[in-house]
């Protein structure tokens, strides 16, 4: 099955140097039942998208909280794309629709692509991640904030280009 991971600059940099995502339990995202009965007039094409687009908007809590924390880096969304065992795989409700929990790391070799934001994104995920506590309270103009990042594309890349990509996400 394919899973999609919400990741930061620092967590991709974490999948090259320890060669897996995890520990689990880990949050992604996928075509799951809830979500194709909410999007019932989706391909798959657009339901992978659809659960794409849950797990940038759960990167975008992620990079957050890492900024919350003090961590510098790029202000870009990252999604992981991995090809799991359906086995690993659990629905989860409290995540929303699309949300799933996986019992298991997620090795280098199971990973099919990576999604990262454009640097023209960053101003925009700058704003998004300053309102981002207000949207969460309510505040509408706030969410309209975090809703403008939804406009950017994330780019694809192959998993052989992650290595030449850290470098310019974490500023080394």
């Amino acid at each position: 099955m394919r899973v999609y991971l919400p990741s930061t600059p620092r967590g991709l940099a974490a999948l090259l140097e320890q060669r897996e995502v995890g520990p689990p339990p880990l949050v992604a995202f996928a075509v799951t039942p809830a979500l194709r009965e909410w999007y019932a007039e989706g391909d798959e094409e657009e339901l992978e998208y659809a659960a794409s687009d849950l797990a940038a908007a759960a990167s975008l809590e992620r990079l957050q909280a890492e900024t919350s924390a003090g961590a510098a880096s790029a202000a870009r969304r990252v999604v992981v794309a991995a090809d799991v065992p359906d086995a690993s795989v659990q629905p989860d409700a409290a995540l929303g629709r699309g949300g799933v929990r996986l019992g298991a790391a997620v090795p280098l070799a199971r990973i099919a692509s990576v999604h990262v934001d454009d640097a023209e994104a960053e101003p925009d995920v700058r704003a998004a991640l300053q309102a981002l506590p207000a949207a969460r309270a309510g505040d509408g103009d706030a969410a309209f904030t975090v809703e403008q990042v939804e406009g950017h594309e994330l780019l694809w890349y192959a998993t052989q280009e992650v290595e030449g990509l850290i470098g310019g996400l974490l500023g080394t």
